[in-house]
């Protein structure tokens, strides 16, 4: 359904019915109930600013387009906007599905997937999964520990034991065995195979990269950065005073 009016107005706030019908006889309409995180998708959509007051109501402020449609998919009504002189570079994306639990499960494996190439857009590498990168990491410092004494010995040994809750994690949510997987995981880098990672189809521990199974690299780097940083904020903790509440 096409809308014969001159002027299309999208807002946050409500709008009575009698501002809605004198905005009408205007040809304005009124698209309401916005909220703000959408408002700013619109205004890069469409070429325009956010105005919080008339005072700011200028031609600089506006965008314009040549067409505004109404269009129902389900039980949703949709308004189309085509033909914007100065588009921005926005993408929408309509989810649809039979029930509530799969357009939920449909919009998480979306935003993984997008997810997914933010962090290849911001560091272009690719390095096997199934928990082979922790599994080399943790053999490497558990060798470098060897060659250390002393406290810095025991925080390397640590750190290599804590890179390994994340391939007993992934056995774990396969089916598999976490000790036994774990263990052969760790023999089997430790004889040199560094691509050695859990395939969950077969269920059990294959080339990875033979299977195609590949990970960003900002994954882990971040995911090892941030337990890294939250550590050193524990231990930076002298102590913890607990206050305990006394009956007046």
């Amino acid at each position: 359904m096409n809308f014969n009016f001159n002027t299309l107005t999208f807002t946050r706030d409500a709008v009575s019915d009698l501002a809605l019908h004198l905005l009408a006889k205007q040809k304005i309409m009124v698209v309401k109930d916005i909220e703000r995180e959408d408002i700013e998708f619109v205004c890069k959509t469409l070429g325009c600013r956010p105005i919080a007051s008339l005072d700011h109501f200028t031609p600089e402020a506006l965008g314009t387009a040549e067409l505004s449609e109404e269009f129902q998919a389900g039980d949703s009504k949709f308004v189309k906007i085509t033909g914007v002189q100065n588009p921005g570079r926005t993408v929408s994306i309509l989810l649809r599905g039979s029930n509530k639990q799969v357009l939920e499960e449909a919009d998480r494996s979306l935003h993984d997937a997008l997810c997914v190439i933010r962090c290849l857009v911001k560091k272009r590498f690719l390095i096997p999964g199934g928990g082979a990168p922790e599994a080399e990491l943790s053999v490497k410092l558990t060798q470098h520990a060897h060659t250390m004494k002393g406290m810095d010995a025991y925080c390397f040994r640590a750190f290599a034991e804590s890179l390994e809750v994340i391939p007993g994690i992934l056995s774990e949510n396969a089916g598999l065995s976490p000790i036994s997987t774990v263990t052969e995981l760790r023999n089997r880098h430790a004889r040199g195979e560094m691509h050695a990672g859990i395939n969950v189809r077969k269920g059990s521990i294959s080339n990875i990269i033979d299977e195609n199974v590949l990970q960003p690299l900002l994954v882990s780097t971040s995911a090892i950065t941030l337990a890294a940083e939250c550590v050193r904020s524990i231990l930076k903790i002298d102590d913890i005073v607990s206050i305990h509440k006394t009956d007046a």
